[in-house]
């Protein structure tokens, strides 16, 4: 069997609209021999490409045509296949949990890994690198996201009322083990006083 028809063949077992990376399917011939396989079945528009050696079978809605991969699954699918770990900027994650209104211009996230820029269909993606494990911390979560917009607040801005607004939008699981996170002393102060004042209510 060729190596496009083993590619194909494991392609139909991936969920429409998955990402999926080229190097998946490196164990069915050389580098080479896949990049032309996968070439060929984007030309037959049995895939498509959504960034460099990043793929997907697209699903098609009534509604809004093809369904796009979300970009946070496209970035888990990159940071796998280069071993990196892939966090979502905290100007962003401010504006997911409505403490900041401000809409970034570019989608940064930070990285352990190399900084870079990387074009993910029409979006031009920055990377920032960081060797902060603790920005990094439970990366792709509301977890990490909260985290991360408590990073980009900072110790000026913090107060009982941001906290509250994190802690509503978290499970009580999840607040339960943001507190348990590696954090610098003002944050976990914040989130102190902010328990202090709840117990006091």
């Amino acid at each position: 069997m060729s190596v496009a028809k083993n590619i194909k063949n494991q392609i139909k077992k991936i969920p429409l609209s998955e990402p999926f990376t080229s190097s998946h399917f490196l164990t069915f011939g050389t580098r080479a021999s896949v990049d032309k396989a996968m070439s060929r079945l984007v030309k037959e528009g049995f895939i498509e490409r959504v960034a460099r050696g990043v793929f997907y079978r697209p699903k098609k809605s009534h509604f809004i045509g093809k369904v796009v991969p979300e970009l946070s699954s496209i970035l888990a699918v990159i940071a796998q296949a280069h071993g990196e770990t892939i966090q979502i900027h905290g100007a962003e994650a401010a504006r997911q949990f409505k403490l900041s209104t401000q809409m970034p211009t570019t989608p940064v996230y930070y990285t352990n890994g190399t900084a870079r820029e990387i074009i993910i269909g029409k979006l031009n993606v920055k990377l920032i690198h960081t060797s902060s494990q603790r920005k990094l911390q439970y990366a792709g979560k509301k977890l990490g996201m909260a985290l991360s917009a408590l990073w980009y607040i900072g110790k000026e801005q913090i107060n009982n009322q941001v906290i509250h607004h994190i802690h509503e939008r978290l499970s009580a699981q999840e607040f339960e083990l943001l507190q348990s996170t590696s954090m610098p002393a003002w944050m976990r102060q914040a989130i102190n006083n902010y328990n202090q004042e709840e117990m006091s209510a």
